[in-house]
C-alpha cells in the first residue's frame, strides 16, 4: 500500500470531512466576529462622572459628562477620567472578544 499525497493522514473522504469542519469554523468565527462587533461597552470613571460607550469595533461612540466634573481650573483631571474611562471600555471590550472567540476556536486563543 502506498502512501497518499498527504503524507499517509488521511484520504479523499477524510480530507473532504476535515475542509467541511474548517469551513464551519470559519463561518462561526465570521459570525461572532460580526455579533462582536455589533456589541457596545459602557465603562465609568470618577464615580460615574465619566461615562463612555465604545463599540466592539473600538470607536468611541458616546462621552457623557456629568456638569459637576468640569472645573475649568482642573482640566487636567477630566482629561484624566475620560482617558481612563475609555481604556476601561476598550478593556472590557477586548475581554469579551478574546473570551467569545476562545468559545469558537479552542486551542487558538491569543489569535484573535
Amino acid at each position: 500500500m502506498g502512501r497518499n499525497q498527504f503524507g499517509g493522514f488521511g484520504g479523499g473522504a477524510n480530507m473532504q470531512q476535515l475542509m467541511r469542519q474548517a469551513q464551519k469554523l470559519q463561518e462561526q468565527m465570521a459570525k461572532t466576529q460580526d455579533e462582536l462587533d455589533a456589541r457596545e461597552y459602557t465603562a465609568q470613571a470618577g464615580g460615574g462622572m465619566v461615562t463612555v460607550v465604545v463599540s466592539g469595533k473600538r470607536e468611541l461612540k458616546k462621552i457623557d459628562i456629568k456638569p459637576e466634573c468640569v472645573d475649568p481650573d482642573d482640566v487636567e483631571m477630566l482629561q484624566d477620567l475620560i482617558l481612563a474611562a475609555v481604556n476601561e471600555a476598550l478593556r472590557n471590550g477586548e475581554a469579551a472578544r478574546e473570551a467569545e472567540m476562545a468559545k469558537v476556536s479552542p486551542g487558538m486563543g491569543g489569535m484573535f
